[in-house]
Order: structure tokens, then sequence, then C-alpha cells
């Protein structure tokens, strides 16, 4: 096999639609999911009196142990279909351009890999070792707690993002140079203009229904991928 061919790992040649639409329709279920755990943990008023993580963090000081618990698993098993989701993408782009192909399979293996631990395991660890601390009296909490995110949060949360990267700029380069049967228009349902709109609720102000939005912008941007994919699916397939 020539180095620039495509490994086809198991699917061939032509363009299996039925199954590309199995992937986006249980990608657009996981995301939903997912959606579901962020706003769970979202939902709350954030402290104006802190910046950054922090600030961020004051608004999930509600979750009970139980509720984070639950937020972890759920994201994580979200996270995990979507990104198993994303090989509906993949195939798109895979007979015309091996090398996109190849570059978005990189990114969705660190999706997989880096998103669970990257975000809702380690957001909910960190509010479980926060509380505990705090009602433990334990002295220094802040401290601890910001050598936790150091050392065990921030890593895999950064390695997601490069993968995250890498995972984005194929995919809207795939579909604006027309490296998939979509409209090239159709690199609009990507996951950067779903996680923009979702974000663009901050304008509403410190409300628990715009911090459970905001909380949840990839999970938006998942909806807005695979549900527009699919809506635009018989344009690709003419």
């Amino acid at each position: 096999m020539e180095t620039n061919e495509f490994n086809s790992i198991g699917i061939d040649g032509r363009l299996d639609w039925a199954r590309i639409k199995k992937l986006f329709s249980i990608g657009l279920f996981a995301a939903i999911l997912t959606l579901i755990a962020d706003m769970m943990l979202g939902w709350g008023i954030e402290d104006e009196s802190l910046s950054g993580i922090l600030r961020m963090f004051s608004a999930y000081r509600h979750a009970s142990n139980q509720m984070l618990f639950a937020v972890a698993v759920l994201g994580m098993i979200g996270i995990i279909l979507e990104g198993l989701c994303y090989f509906g993408v993949y195939r798109l782009m895979a007979e015309k351009s091996p090398k996109h192909a190849h570059n978005y399979r990189t990114g969705i293996l660190g999706y997989i890999m880096f998103g669970p631990c990257g975000f809702h395991i380690g957001v909910c660890a960190t509010m479980f070792l926060y509380r505990s601390l705090t009602e433990a009296g334990a002295a220094n909490v802040m401290e601890t707690v910001d050598q936790f995110v150091d050392y065990f949060f921030v890593p895999p949360f950064v390695l997601f993002w490069i993968f995250f990267l890498i995972l984005v700029v194929t995919q809207i380069s795939a579909f604006v140079k027309g490296l998939t049967p979509y409209p090239k228009w159709c690199a609009i349902f990507s996951l950067p203009v779903g996680m923009i709109l979702a974000m663009a609720f901050g304008v509403f102000g410190n409300h628990a229904w715009v911090n459970a939005i905001t909380c949840a912008w990839i999970s938006v941007g998942n909806i807005w991928m695979f549900a527009g994919l699919l809506l635009m699916m018989k344009k690709a397939e003419n």
C-alpha cells in the first residue's frame, strides 16, 4: 500500500449513507446527553468577586456529591460517543482526501482520550476536593485545590484543546475545499460555530440559565454540527 493511499479500516470506497446517518443520529443523542450533564453542573450563579477558573467553579457549588458523580458519568459517556460518531465526518472526507481523513482521525482519538478527563471528570473531581476540604475545615484549601488543578486538571485540558484544534481545522478545511459530498457552505455545521452561539448567551448576564448554557458550549456545538449535517444529508447524497 502506498503511503498516501487511504487505509479503509474495514470500510469500502463507496459511501455508506445509512451508516453515516446512524453515526450522526447517535452523535446527536450523545450531544444531548452531554448537554444535560453540562447544564446540571452549570445551573448556578457565579461569584462576581472572583475571576478566572475560580469564578467559573463558583457556579457549581450547588452540586451535591451525587450530582457530581452523575455529571461525570454522563459527560464521560457522552463525549466518548460523540468522538466515535465523528467517524461519520471522517468518512465524508476519506475518499477525496486521505490526508485530511488521517488528520481528522488524530483529532478524534485525542478528543476521546482527553475530553472526559479534561472536562467533566476533572471539573467534578476538583469540586469534590474543594467541598471535602472545606467541610473538613482544612487549612490552605485554595492552595491545595490550585495545586490539584495544576497537576491533574490542566495537563489533559491543554492536550484536549490541541487535538480539538486539529479536529475542527481539518473538518472546516475539508468542507471549504469541497473534499466532502456536502456543499462547501456546510462548513458552518462545525463545532466552533455552535460553541460561539452558546457563548453569545453570556450577554444576558450572570443568571443560572445563562451559565448553564455557556457551560454546555461544546455540547451545543456538537448538537449544531450533528443536527445540521443530518438536515443537509439529502443535498449531499444527490
